[in-house]
């Protein structure tokens, strides 16, 4: 398990954001895959998480491990270039700290990237996802200890209503197909039997993935509004022939890029207040 942040720790990092001048009121936590856009954004300004107290130790390949502040259109963005997994350390509040320090420089909103599995025949790999809700298999909370009712999260509306919409808008203006859908969040680090991928689907989940539930829970408690999207990277196991392994996920992530990147493009200036 990792230590917990202390309030002390969050204060430090966003101190150390905001000596760097920047401002930013959008972030986005790049999964596999979704890296292409931090090559876009304007005046861009790095700080490696190791000078971020709050910030987690990353350990899974296609993971930069660096905070990216720079510009997309008006909008001034927070890029956080990885992200620590549950199944890293067995925490699923590994990204609290990173996920208050958000909250704690002034960030209203936070858009979450993920790579997932397709459980839809319909959503090949190399597809994008909007994520409208999602389904807690692990049932592990990042919130398990905190004091008070605010724990009590509501997640009616965890993934906003109004910024879908803006995706769409964004998909739609670019011709890019933008499928919509419910993800499943499993542990991991294994990939799910075929059983366990007819049970998903059965729960009516269309894709599935081993990150992302945990940040939404955190970033709701905080006072975020969440975003999330997914690349799908490859069919459910037993759904069709081909073996799962972490580097076929990273190469049809790189696939599909170009595509993640000009979305996020033209849709985060859009999310800014």
């Amino acid at each position: 398990m990792n230590p917990r942040p202390t309030p002390e720790s969050i204060a430090a990092s966003a101190q150390r954001v905001r000596a760097s001048g920047r401002a930013p009121t959008v972030a986005v936590v790049l999964g596999s895959g979704w890296d292409g856009i931090a090559e876009t954004v304007d005046a861009p300004l790095d700080i490696a998480y190791a000078e971020l107290p709050a910030f987690p130790a990353l350990g899974v390949a296609g993971h930069a491990g660096t905070l990216r502040l720079g510009r997309l259109g008006d909008a001034e963005v927070a890029l956080l270039r990885g992200r620590q997994h549950a199944y890293e350390s067995g925490d699923a509040a590994a990204m609290m700290g990173a996920i208050r320090t958000l909250a704690a420089i002034g960030c209203a909103t936070v858009v979450l990237t993920n790579a997932a599995g397709s459980l839809d025949p319909a959503m090949r790999p190399g597809s994008l996802m909007l994520i409208a809700d999602h389904l807690n298999i692990a049932q592990r909370t990042p919130l398990h200890g905190e004091p008070g009712n605010d724990r009590f999260v509501d997640l009616r509306d965890a993934y906003d209503p109004a910024l879908r919409q803006r995706a769409n808008d964004a998909a739609t203006a670019l011709g890019l197909t933008l499928h919509e859908g419910t993800y499943a969040w499993v542990l991991g680090p294994q990939f799910e039997t075929p059983a366990e991928i007819r049970m998903l689907r059965l729960l009516g989940a269309q894709a599935v993935g081993m990150s992302t539930v945990p940040e939404t829970i955190l970033a709701r408690h905080a006072g975020l509004k969440v975003l999330g999207l997914s690349m799908l990277t490859n069919m459910g196991c037993g759904m069709e022939a081909e073996a799962l392994s972490h580097a076929h996920t990273l190469q049809v992530a790189q696939g599909a890029r170009q595509a993640a990147a000009r979305l996020l493009r033209a849709l985060v200036p859009a999310l800014a207040p």
